[in-house]
């Protein structure tokens, strides 16, 4: 009788601390609880991309006379045996600068792609006349780490993500994320820039990490549900091995008897 009085209590111990620990509020998992309905925002979040060192940058230039434009175009390979030659991307070295065909060094690092175009486009004026100039980022990629379903690094399509693409790539945040403390980390150039968003406020829509940049990091901590579960899963495995001590010191004690 003595043992399963035991057990019976030792059980609800185990079941008090799962209850506790599943619980969590609505203000900790609710995104935006301070939007109302039909409500208007306009965006003014002005961003705009920028090139940074280490960036991998696509440049064609095309003309009406594809001779003229040719040497401002760097391709690896030959079209022998029907392979299309790959054209060749340029890498932003630590001054930030590229080393472009005919023209030489420039520097693009911290210039937008319309910035880069209206360079080149100057520069490129003595050679050709109306150049067409497609630039693109070719190693456009961000990191997601901490509580959410699938953490990587992930690539990115286009010229711009907000943080809330980039979270719904990952699966979304665990229920055990924090959602109104996620840290972005950003590099300019070798400088570290650690930004907090709130995300269950609308104001995080005009975050200056609402978008994020190549390469940034965004880490989700968990929230203080998790913590205190983490601890009590230890606090529980030493109340497992106490209780069975003392069960298996009953039961040698009453067989003793």
């Amino acid at each position: 009788m003595f043992i399963k009085n035991l057990r019976a209590r030792y059980l609800l111990f185990v079941l008090s601390i799962l209850l506790f620990n599943s619980c969590a509020s609505k203000s900790e998992v609710v995104y935006f609880q301070n939007a109302d309905n039909f409500e208007t925002l306009v965006d003014n979040n002005s961003f705009t991309p920028k090139f940074k060192v280490d960036d991998l940058v696509s440049i064609h230039i095309s003309t009406l006379d594809n001779v003229a434009s040719a040497p401002f175009n760097l391709f690896r390979g030959s079209s022998e045996g029907g392979i299309m030659p790959e054209q060749v991307d340029y890498l932003i070295d630590q001054a930030g600068e590229i080393d472009f065909p005919v023209i030489g060094k420039i520097k693009i690092s911290g210039l937008s792609p319309e910035e880069v175009r209206i360079l080149l486009r100057d520069e490129l004026s003595d050679y050709l006349k109306d150049p067409i100039i497609n630039i693109r980022l070719r190693n456009f990629s961000v990191t997601i780490l901490g509580e959410v379903k699938r953490a990587g690094t992930y690539a990115v399509n286009g010229e711009r993500i907000t943080i809330l693409e980039a979270l719904g790539l990952a699966g979304d945040l665990t229920i055990k994320g924090k959602r109104d403390n996620v840290l972005v980390i950003r590099d300019f150039d070798g400088t570290k820039v650690y930004t907090r968003i709130n995300l269950t406020n609308k104001k995080a829509l005009s975050s200056p990490v609402y978008y994020l940049t190549q390469n940034d990091v965004v880490y989700v901590e968990p929230n203080k549900s998790a913590v205190t579960s983490s601890s009590l899963d230890n606090r529980a495995s030493i109340a497992v091995t106490i209780a069975s001590i003392v069960i298996t010191s009953s039961i040698l004690l009453i067989t003793r008897n």
